[in-house]
């Protein structure tokens, strides 16, 4: 007895592994579950989504503690002026899991309340930028991409090209078991142009 030479299956099982191939394809996006503290000394905001494997923390700084770290390097005033002209958030990043994830800061976009979405300005970026001036600094940036062992974790700035006070939400990403996740935090704020009154 002999098989046949094709085996002709239903049409729902071929739209149902077309639909499933897609799924594989496409990142998993979610709505970040955030914690959102008030410093009580400082009046700075914070966001925290830590309910997931890549657990992330803004911390608002504020224009004039931007200029301060980077004065106190002695670096040129046009740095200065560029980087604390940006919204500046202390980044803290873990990897919550048993196993390797990575993120890169390239990939994450943020969008203003017009509905526009723009990308964050990376580490190499401003480095780049720094270096045709003629200055070698690499220090305080959010690395542009990593990739963490369990319990790893790293901090810096990111930055946002956006005015004192501003609202945004950002969308995020890493990869894990070579699948890309992308998370959503609404609603961040930038520092305030001077420290809020206590």
């Amino acid at each position: 007895m002999s098989l046949p030479g094709c085996i002709e299956l239903p049409v729902w099982i071929h739209r149902l592994s077309r639909c499933l191939c897609l799924c594989l394809l496409v990142p998993l996006q979610a709505i970040a579950a955030v914690e959102q503290r008030a410093n009580p000394e400082t009046g700075l905001l914070s966001w925290k989504a830590g309910e997931q494997a890549f657990a992330i923390e803004l911390i608002q700084v504020l224009p004039d503690y931007v200029r301060a770290v980077y004065a106190a390097r002695g670096l040129p005033q046009k740095i200065i002026d560029d980087v604390s002209s940006y919204c500046v958030f202390g980044t803290i990043i873990r990897n919550t899991t048993a196993a390797p994830l990575s993120y890169r800061v390239a990939d994450w976009r943020y969008t203003t309340p017009d509905g526009t979405r723009h990308r964050l300005r990376t580490k190499s970026e401003w480095v780049q930028e720094w270096r045709d001036m003629g200055v070698a600094f690499r220090w305080s940036l959010l690395a542009d991409e990593q990739t963490f062992a369990e319990g790893d974790w790293v901090q810096g700035f990111t930055t946002v090209k956006l005015p004192p006070g501003s609202r945004f939400d950002l969308d995020y990403s890493w990869s894990q078991h070579g699948r890309q996740h992308v998370a959503t935090i609404k609603e961040v704020r930038c520092a305030p142009a001077e420290a809020p009154v206590q």
